[in-house]
């Protein structure tokens, strides 16, 4: 193959030819020049400037860049600081927030951030939305059972009265039912009573729904509510009915039952179990046959009651918001798992 090559005095020149400076660089080189022809003229460099409208201070900048770098050093450079803030997380950062996630798979970064303060570290939400982003924080969800809101037919309700007022913890107590079906063949009944002041929750499974069983949880939910329940409120199931009735009778309790197709008054209750479902039935690996699975089940409810940060009580777990809020609370607080 032929190859043909300019004089070598082409290249030379190409090497002299000016750099292709941008419209700003231009601009730059303009002023300069002309501050430089006022100089020149006999006027003082300060004076010159003041006269273009342009510090003496920039024009000095540009004029030393230009003898020291030629036409390129009239380009813009970069703005970038030259002192960056440095991060404020490391390894040892890392390593708690993986053990919280694993201890609490579904948490998200609000109560992390709460937790990680309470082991002395100063991580913030916004921290941990930096390690998230950089892939540290995942998903860790094993499970997500199938599940089924029993909705039976209710022949009779009564409203709650509209002037029933609720003003401390234990004045109403919400409680429904959840079916579980996490396996073909496995299913088994999720009770759960949520105070409506406190959001202190007991929750207990049964094989299923009768109403002998209902009133098993009400003896539990009782004894496991670290105030007195004056009221209790449910939907129109049938295992609220008969021997949960009879017992809500004989404990002195008012028992609220809501109109046919309104979940929505039971909503304290109602986001309970969405809770429950995604913070302990999707987290953990579960044995759902074992016959201790309410001796686990109790152990979640530790954690949801004195561990876990409630973003409506302030990120304070009901524990802490009982303390703060109703100290004649206190003592029985302290006989509590």
């Amino acid at each position: 193959m032929r190859q043909i090559y300019l004089q070598r005095q082409f290249y030379q020149l190409a090497k002299r030819m000016p750099p292709k400076l941008s419209e700003e660089a231009k601009s730059r080189l303009r002023m300069v020049r002309a501050w430089q022809a006022l100089r020149q003229q006999g006027l003082p460099g300060g004076k010159a400037a003041e006269v273009m409208g342009i510090s003496r201070a920039t024009l000095y900048r540009w004029n030393g860049r230009l003898e020291s770098e030629g036409l390129k050093g009239l380009e813009q450079r970069s703005r970038r600081p030259k002192r960056v803030r440095q991060r404020q997380w490391g390894s040892k950062e890392i390593t708690l927030i993986l053990e919280l996630r694993t201890l609490y798979p579904r948490w998200g970064k609000e109560k992390l951030a709460v937790l990680a303060r309470r082991e002395g570290t100063n991580l913030s939400v916004r921290i941990l939305k930096y390690i998230q982003q950089r892939g540290y924080l995942k998903d860790n969800v094993l499970y997500r059972p199938r599940y089924t809101k029993r909705r039976p037919k209710r022949p009779y309700a009564i409203r709650k009265p509209k002037d029933y007022r609720v003003d401390a913890p234990g004045d109403l107590v919400q409680i429904d039912t959840l079916d579980i079906h996490p396996f073909p063949q496995v299913h088994f009944k999720h009770f759960t009573a949520r105070d409506v002041i406190s959001r202190w929750d007991v929750i207990e499974t049964f094989p299923s729904a009768s109403s002998a069983n209902a009133k098993a949880f009400l003896s539990t939910v009782i004894k496991r509510m670290p105030f007195p329940v004056k009221a209790v409120q449910v939907d129109g199931g049938s295992e609220f009915k008969k021997h949960f009735e009879e017992s809500c009778a004989e404990l002195g309790l008012k028992l609220f039952v809501l109109p046919p197709r309104s979940p929505k008054l039971n909503g304290r209750v109602e986001r309970a179990h969405r809770t429950h479902l995604d913070e302990f039935y999707s987290a953990y690996p579960i044995d759902f046959t074992s016959p201790t699975l309410n001796k686990v089940l109790e152990e979640w409810e530790r954690i949801y009651n004195k561990v876990r940060p409630h973003r409506a009580l302030d990120n304070l777990t009901p524990y802490e918001y009982i303390q703060q809020n109703y100290p004649s609370m206190i003592p029985q607080l302290s006989h509590m798992y």
